[in-house]
């Protein structure tokens, strides 16, 4: 099914690896082609789109660029984007695939074609890839030096932790995203991946991590704050790994100051006194390392839109740190490129107003028409923080990320 997706220039390939959630998710869902589309940059985007979704009740997919930042915390920002995904875009597609167990459902004028179509298609993926040479956008030196400038800012009370990326491209890069993303999840087979097309622009996602989701009136938000490896072949190294990391008093520090940035976002848009933390510092198992999850739900206050869900949580706090207002201003002020989709979210709406967003990390964007390619790696800085070790965590997610582009 992944490959029947290539005939199409817009389209939206979300897979859960069968990981077995009881906030739900259906296993495997494919959105292609376009009934209808609205495309915007931040500014009105989030008015513009409430309109849309208000015009008709109908399956909707797409994803929300970090700058809506812009409108959700009056921070611009005049950065390069060399990926130029929309700050907004959603579409209604033509065909939608449900795959659940053994079981597919298809949503088209002529479902038997479509079905008929996937059958024939090739599942081989095998495209081929030329990316010669990854490089930084900023030197060790520069690196370091800008992590002891928001330390100051600690310091000085203007935050208490920050999300601090880096962008890491090749601006002369061939690739097949099919192949790119097949040979991404093989490596990292996460809940929250996407293969995502809006023309020329590409995502290429394989996420953990869980932005917001809603299911009637109640609505649930997973940040991850926290990381350690995986020993697959040692039971006893893997489990200490585990135990290491939930002890962890840095991570359950970093973990819970998100927590309560999330709770105060929620309470916006909630019965008050209905947001609770139903998990606290529970440690998850992916095939490469284990994550640190809190869960935090909410019941929604009545008349709420799904645009005052996001004026109110958006952008996630695992992304910025905390204070949002203040971290968002520092973010804008000591990273070099835009965000775009990375730390957005992308995600779909039913026609009954649920919907399940991700947080786009862990993930490959590329702009085929002028051959760029990107992704971006960052980390939680704290005033404990080293600088040298943070550099060095940078290097380890790049290091990963080149292996599936095969670049030594």
């Amino acid at each position: 099914m992944l490959n029947w997706t290539k005939e199409f220039d817009t389209f939206c390939f979300l897979d859960n690896h069968e990981y077995v959630s009881d906030k739900g998710s259906v296993e495997c869902l494919a959105a292609a082609g376009v009934s209808r589309v609205i495309s915007c940059k931040a500014g009105d985007a989030l008015e513009k789109l409430q309109q849309f979704i208000d015009s008709k009740s109908s399956w909707l997919f797409g994803h929300l660029g970090y700058d809506l930042k812009m409108e959700t915390e009056q921070v611009n920002s005049f950065h390069p984007d060399h990926i130029e995904f929309p700050d907004l875009f959603f579409f209604e597609p033509q065909i939608l695939i449900k795959v659940s167990g053994n079981e597919m459902h298809i949503n088209a004028s002529d479902p038997d074609a479509i079905f008929d179509s996937i059958v024939k298609t090739s599942p081989e993926v095998n495209g081929e890839n030329s990316v010669n040479s990854i490089h930084s956008r900023m030197t060790k030196e520069e690196y370091t030096s800008t992590i002891k400038k928001l330390q100051q800012h600690i310091l000085r009370g203007d935050c208490y932790e920050i999300n601090y990326c880096q962008e890491f491209y090749n601006e002369d890069a061939l690739i097949d995203p099919h192949a790119v993303f097949y040979q991404l999840c093989r490596v990292s087979p996460n809940p929250f991946s996407a293969l995502y097309r809006v023309k020329d622009q590409w995502l290429m996602c394989a996420s953990p991590e869980r932005y917001i989701t809603k299911q009637g009136g109640k609505i649930f938000s997973q940040p991850i704050k926290g990381t350690s490896g995986r020993f697959q072949e040692d039971i006893i190294r893997d489990e200490e790994s585990r135990d290491q990391l939930f002890k962890s008093a840095k991570d359950r520090s970093e973990n819970v100051m998100v927590v309560d940035l999330v709770r105060n976002d929620l309470a916006r848009v909630c019965r008050e006194g209905s947001v609770n933390v139903d998990e606290l510092y529970a440690v998850y198992s992916f095939p490469q390392v284990h994550q640190m999850i809190s869960t935090v739900s909410g019941i929604l206050n009545e008349d709420v839109s799904f645009t005052d869900i996001i004026r109110a949580t958006f952008p996630m706090g695992s992304m910025t740190g905390a204070p949002k207002k203040s971290v968002v201003d520092l973010i804008e002020k000591y990273e070099q490129t835009k965000r775009g989709i990375f730390s957005g979210a992308v995600g779909y709406i039913t026609p009954e107003g649920d919907f399940d967003f991700n947080v786009v990390i862990r993930s490959i964007m590329y702009n085929a028409e002028k051959e760029y390619l990107s992704f971006q790696v960052g980390s939680g800085i704290t005033f404990y923080s080293e600088a040298e070790k943070e550099w060095e965590e940078c290097l380890l997610k790049a290091k990963a990320i080149n292996k599936v582009l095969r670049v030594n």
